[in-house]
């Protein structure tokens, strides 16, 4: 399961103290290592969610994307790793991650995930 069991910078939350509001996360700038070919892969991932008792904190956020820049990991597995360790962290209402991947070799890639999973 290249890249789901990497260790990876934890991801912090503070307090929620309002209702019914949406949050979106975005970077431009998302990088990884495929796991086939040892390139660079690179994208722009985008965290939406409605925080329930928590929001996500976003230096630590920051610096959770950042450590996938060593990783060898698939996009579908980022994107699903992502979700999964958003969901653990602040235990949202609902989320979706998506992520946008360059083209490479004349492909580009989007992978969305959701929570709660149907």
């Amino acid at each position: 399961m290249s890249g789901l069991g990497e260790k990876l910078p934890p991801i912090h939350v503070f307090t929620n103290h309002f209702k019914k509001y949406e949050i979106e996360i975005a970077t431009p700038e998302f990088t990884s290592i495929c796991p086939k070919t040892g390139l660079p892969d690179f994208g722009k991932i985008t965290v939406h969610y409605m925080p329930k008792k928590s929001c996500v904190e976003l230096k630590s956020f920051k610096m959770y994307l950042l450590a996938y820049r060593n990783v060898g990991i698939f996009n579908e597995n980022v994107v699903n790793r992502v979700l999964d360790d958003i969901v653990s962290a602040c235990r949202p209402e609902w989320a979706e991650v998506m992520g946008e991947f360059s083209a490479r070799g004349g492909l580009s890639t989007t992978v969305v995930a959701r929570y709660p999973r149907k």
